[in-house]
């Protein structure tokens, strides 16, 4: 309750400075939090859409495996294949252009590393906000703890009485803007390095169907995962 009657003494004893101050925290926190929510719930999708980057690899066709991959748009994985479907179709058919300095090995590993990127970029999509606000929430707090006292302290100069009673209560209020802050940053840097994590163990399960498609397709077989050093491939009739 006492922390209730502070904040409520903050927000009727501060100028439009203090309250701003205050807002901005909160516009910051909420900004925050739904960056960290939004995030959180596509890395929970995408780590259930690399679990079914295997049952790809047992279709019986490439349309096949695009179905088991998943219909839900957005898909970082589909469009991996997708990419380098049409790289691999665009090379082979197209003539007189400039890429055809290029083999086809070297043509389709840029064209699904281009993909990788445009997904790795839609990925980190939001992680700015976090880490602007991890560091300067805390200072964005400090500034109106700081305004808050010399705003206090001219209320009591004006006043002409300076008893521990009349200073300890303006001077308390305006301390917790320094624990707003510190509140808004925290939450805000471990979601971004939580998000960071995740992101990483995505980008991981790419690069690795990445590898296989580019084995597919340069070769008509992906690279056996179980017995690399026997030579095995998987086999998978192309669309």
């Amino acid at each position: 309750m006492q922390t209730e009657i502070g904040l409520i003494g903050l927000w009727s004893q501060g100028d439009w400075i203090t309250r701003a101050v205050a807002l901005l925290l909160l516009g910051m926190s909420l900004a925050s939090w739904i960056v960290i929510l939004v995030k959180a719930l596509d890395i929970v999708r995408y780590k259930a859409l690399a679990r079914k980057t295997e049952d790809f690899w047992h279709s019986p066709d490439f349309a096949s495996g695009l179905n088991e991959l998943g219909t839900a748009p957005g898909n970082p994985f589909v469009a991996l294949a997708l990419a380098g479907q049409d790289a691999s179709q665009h090379h082979r058919q197209a003539v007189a252009q400039l890429h055809d300095t290029l083999d086809i090995s070297d043509w389709i590993g840029r064209c699904l590393r281009n993909s990788i990127d445009d997904s790795t970029a839609r990925f980190q999509s939001g992680l700015a906000v976090l880490a602007s606000v991890g560091s300067t929430a805390p200072f964005v707090g400090l500034f109106g703890t700081v305004w808050g006292i010399y705003h206090a302290l001219m209320g009591i100069g004006a006043a002409g009485t300076a008893t521990i009673d009349k200073v300890a209560g303006p001077i308390g209020e305006a301390l917790i803007m320094t624990a707003l802050g510190l509140a808004v940053a925290i939450p805000a840097v471990l979601g971004y390095n939580a998000l960071v994590r995740g992101n990483k163990f995505i980008l991981t399960r790419l690069n690795r169907f990445s590898h296989d498609l580019h084995a597919y397709f340069v070769t008509g077989a992906r690279v056996g995962a179980t017995s690399p050093a026997d030579g095995k491939v998987v086999a998978i009739k192309k669309a």
